[in-house]
């Protein structure tokens, strides 16, 4: 216990949630003996990106650009030379940490510096900002403005000689030389301009930039960002119960009948293929049709039985071996597959038994059953993360992680992560990516937004959202600009799932097809990663009345459906994955921007990438047609004022040439819920039938 709770006071903080400073080789420990103010006359302020003022790393993906800026000023009106220190830091922390890498800031208006860096590996990186009086600057731009005005004088290039020979003194050996040589030609005999050109000279500026400080340096505190993978960012999700990926609905599928969905999964266009629970279910309180606890299969997430607990495969589905045959497979068709991280237990699971001290019990003894008041769950028992047990408890759990990467898993969704401490989960994810950096955590927290927020910035790398229940422009527009404004969108990647197996939407189940669609389109524009539960191609919306939940829910029942029944929308999901693989700018979230439109019910907004353009345009109102007037930004997109551009709609391929910056929309939901266009100016041509415009 012990050695758990000093890695996570080193890791994560002491108990009243104050930092620990990660140790470097240019901020020395402050102790009773050093305590006197510094002697640098520079302050450093305001560096973003900050998260709770370095308490949690920003996030980026491998290849990104971190930029930082940062208020950095002095007194007086000398000079100051700012730079940007990065480096990776090393997953054991026995390993030497690399040296700094220097980046000089610039100046970008009223004492705000800026300057960027490339993360190129996996990981965690830190970054500071250090900065110092500059004596040559100091003395060039005097120099400057005196010869501006005719007013140079002898004196004042015999400063400059005195700061350059200074230098030299600080200076490396084989630079040292050529330096005094320089402060000899300062002090003469030579012309005045000879001398005026030798001390503005841009070579000499750059070899004393590499000479170290004579004054004090400021450095701020090291700051993090974690460094993820590209499935972090971008991806479609497909959830797939594969025990009712048969045909019989009497019994399971196995992995191999599942397996024969997968070629289908991929064709949509799908990434990662997200399976709940695949371990024996318990017997205890075991649930059937309808949520009764009449005979049936069980609930996935009723994790353990006689065949064993979270390292086991439910019998029904097969083997271990059929697993990682089914992974292959999967991995052949190009999906990915993510496993369901549910860290409780049945009643009957092989740790009951063995570790009756990892769960609560009543007064009289019995288990605790999970609640969430009024409802209790008498199939799963929750763990107590509040005993004297936790290290074996954690140890256990990450070991559970480690099983399933070993298996070829590198993606994992956890299962109501709110209701497990927040230290644990920060513990996990960075003990895990010590080893296995490229592994992606979604969280699965419908819950409070500031538990959500906590939960995404100690490192999961993908948060579900309330995009479910926006519904009007209103909420969506005023959600969406939540979450693409610093500081959220610097730790919080939205995962936005349209439905799930305990959700099915209130808009679903009253606007048919056309609410499927526009949902749909709205999900995979808006967020780099959506998903959708299967049956939601199948326009399934059949629901318990006067709930959100699924009539027949796959959670309890065996299903067997026809794929390929009439009223399908699997067209549409699939061009919808193309034209998101095709354009970069849907694969990132933070350039979404709205624009305006004189309807409600029609929402117009886009994103771009470096020359790539996307707008979208969808009606929210599934049962009536409308129309609408929308107001286009086409200078913001480097589109010159009058000028003729192109709208190629990338769902049915016709071409547009628009001028100006209204447009006019008609939307009837029997044929059409969505536009998404590509834009481009006159002269660049759309050159593909299909809109691959992308090189």
């Amino acid at each position: 216990m012990k050695k758990l709770v000093r890695e996570m006071t080193e890791a994560f903080g002491d108990d009243l949630g104050r930092p620990v400073k990660p140790a470097t080789d240019s901020l020395p420990e402050v102790t009773p003996s050093n305590t006197r103010p510094t002697p640098s006359r520079v302050v450093i302020e305001a560096i973003e990106p900050k998260i709770d003022d370095g308490r949690y790393p920003v996030k980026r993906i491998k290849g990104d650009h971190v930029t930082v800026t940062a208020d950095i000023f002095a007194n007086a009106h000398d000079a100051i030379t700012a730079v940007l220190r990065h480096r990776p830091i090393p997953g054991d922390p026995s390993d030497p940490r690399c040296p700094w890498q220097e980046v000089g800031m610039r100046k970008i208006g009223n004492d705000r510096w800026g300057a960027e860096f490339q993360v190129d590996a996996l990981g965690a990186h830190e970054y500071t900002v250090a900065a110092w009086i500059d004596d040559f600057e100091t003395w060039r731009q005097r120099l400057e403005a005196n010869v501006a005005a005719g007013q140079v004088t002898n004196r004042d290039l015999q400063d400059g000689a005195v700061i350059v020979r200074k230098a030299s003194e600080r200076a490396r050996l084989n630079d040292a030389a050529s330096l005094e040589a320089v402060a000899q030609e300062l002090e003469g005999p030579g012309t005045v301009d000879r001398r005026i050109a030798a001390g503005l000279n841009d070579g000499l500026h750059a070899r004393l930039a590499q000479v170290p400080a004579h004054h004090p340096v400021t450095s701020s505190e090291p700051l993090q960002v974690q460094v993820e993978c590209q499935r972090a960012r971008f991806g479609a999700w497909y959830e797939m119960f594969p025990r009712s990926a048969g045909t019989d609905p009497t019994r399971s599928a196995t992995f191999d009948e599942a397996a024969e969905r997968l070629p289908d999964i991929a064709a949509m266009g799908f990434d990662v293929l997200y399976l709940p629970p695949i371990h024996p279910i318990g017997l205890t309180g075991r649930k059937g049709r309808d949520d009764s606890h009449r005979d049936g299969p069980g609930s996935p997430w009723a994790i353990g039985g006689p065949a064993g607990g979270h390292f086991a495969i439910e019998p029904g589905l097969g083997t271990l071996d059929d697993f990682d045959r089914f992974v292959a497979r999967a991995d052949a068709v190009g999906l990915e597959i993510a496993l369901d991280l549910a860290f409780h237990c049945s009643p009957d699971h092989p740790y009951v038994r063995e570790h009756p001290n990892w769960f609560s019990r009543h007064a009289d003894g019995k288990l605790r059953r999970s609640e969430n008041p009024p409802k209790r769950y008498d199939d799963i028992c929750p763990f107590d993360f509040d005993g004297l047990h936790l290290e074996r408890l954690y140890d256990e759990l990450h070991r559970i992680v480690a099983f399933w990467i070993g298996h070829g898993v590198k993606v994992f969704r956890a299962d109501n992560p709110h209701t497990k401490p927040f230290t644990f989960w920060e513990w996990l994810i960075r003990r895990v990516r010590c080893e296995h950096p490229d592994v992606v955590f979604l969280a699965e927290s419908f819950t409070r937004p500031k538990v959500m927020r906590r939960l995404a910035k100690l490192g999961f790398s993908q948060s579900y959202t309330y995009f479910i229940w926006r519904n009007t422009k209103a909420e969506l527009s005023s959600y969406f600009q939540e979450l693409t404004t610093p500081p959220v969108r610097e730790y919080l990647r939205p995962n936005l799932f349209i439905n799930t197996p305990d959700i099915l939407p209130k808009s679903l189940q009253t606007g048919g097809r056309a609410a499927f669609e526009a949902r749909l389109v709205l999900a995979g524009t808006l967020g780099a990663n959506y998903g959708i539960y299967s049956g939601f191609e199948l326009c399934e919306d059949e629901a318990v009345p006067d709930t959100e939940e699924y009539r027949h829910s796959e959670k309890f029942e065996y299903r067997a459906r026809n794929w390929q029944r009439l009223g399908h929308i699997k067209p549409l999901v699939t061009r919808l994955n193309e034209i998101r693989h095709e354009h970069r700018a849907l694969q990132a979230d933070w350039s979404l921007r709205f624009h305006d439109t004189d309807d409600e019910a029609i929402i117009c907004y886009s994103k771009t990438d470096d020359g790539n353009i996307i707008l979208v345009a969808v009606t929210l109102d599934p049962h009536r047609p409308r129309s609408t007037s929308v107001e286009l930004p086409p200078d913001a997109w480097g589109i010159s004022p009058g000028r003729e551009f192109v709208a190629y709609d990338l769902l049915d391929g016709t071409q547009t040439v628009w001028t100006g910056r209204h447009i006019a929309l008609h939307f009837d939901p029997a044929t059409s819920v969505a536009r998404i266009w590509r834009i481009a100016s006159n002269a660049s041509p759309l050159d593909h039938p299909h809109g691959k415009l992308l090189q």
